[in-house]
């Protein structure tokens, strides 16, 4: 990360996109993942093929790996997240949402305190695929506002919600001199699975330099005890197998 010190309706004339923006959002109404959003299978595109210096799954093979969290922050998993990390003494890199930023400004704080690695996740969790270049530049300059304002730090890593990727994301995440990071490993965890399951969604996944999907935060009512559950087992096991636990920016060797 950088360091850097008649009643006229209020939406008529907007594009559907610069509404969505607008309208203030329950923080937790919607639910963080939907398969739906997800582009099929027989429509993916291989993005790291595409842009190999733009879009990340993964680190070096070398025995070390990225424990991520998306979705944040809020005041009920977050902080629950944060304190397994602290006691199992490991980083994270956290993609934060930033109109939940705004929320709970605390929250984002002890991130950073913590010397966990922040990066961009959109300000309201939109399909930035779906949108057009001028509102996915405004999602990820909004939220990267937000970010330093609260932390002094401007994130370099953007995630994409869902994991959805166009050209023109890619073109304007290159703009803001951000790499767009996503994953090799996922937990499934937001499927609200218990500690086990998710456990064992990562251990039997993991290889040398993998880059590990999890959430901090969740949909209304989102049990991600099960996230919180699976920490312990995953670094305990992961540590037995000679792994360290790197934030993103160290894995790919960016920061040291």
């Amino acid at each position: 990360m950088r360091e850097e010190s008649g009643i006229r309706h209020p939406d008529r004339g907007r594009a559907p996109e610069e509404r969505s923006m607008q309208r203030p959002v329950d923080p937790h109404a919607g639910g963080p993942e939907r398969p739906e959003e997800r582009p099929p299978h027989h429509v993916r595109v291989d993005w790291s093929s595409k842009y190999p210096n733009e879009v990340i799954l993964r680190g070096p093979r070398r025995r070390a790996v990225a424990l991520t969290f998306d979705d944040g922050p809020d005041d009920l998993w977050t902080p629950k997240v944060l304190d397994a990390l602290a006691r199992l003494k490991v980083p994270g890199t956290f993609f934060v949402v930033g109109q939940r930023c705004e929320r709970v400004p605390k929250v984002l704080d002890r991130i950073s305190r913590e010397r966990h690695a922040i990066g961009n996740h959109s300000w309201n969790h939109a399909n930035l695929s779906k949108l057009r270049a001028e509102a996915i530049r405004s999602q990820i300059s909004r939220t990267n506002a937000t970010i330093r304002r609260l932390t002094g730090k401007t994130p370099d890593m953007l995630r994409p919600p869902y994991g959805a990727i166009s050209d023109a994301v890619v073109n304007e995440a290159r703009s803001a001199g951000m790499k767009i990071i996503l994953w090799n490993v996922d937990s499934l965890d937001w499927m609200q699975l218990n500690g086990e399951q998710v456990s064992a969604n990562i251990l039997s996944n993991v290889s040398p330099g993998s880059v590990i999907l999890q959430h901090s935060a969740g949909g209304t009512g989102q049990n991600l005890q099960g996230t919180v559950d699976a920490l312990p087992d995953v670094v305990g096991s992961l540590r037995e197998r000679g792994y360290r636990f790197l934030t993103v920016p160290e894995l790919l060797g960016t920061r040291v």
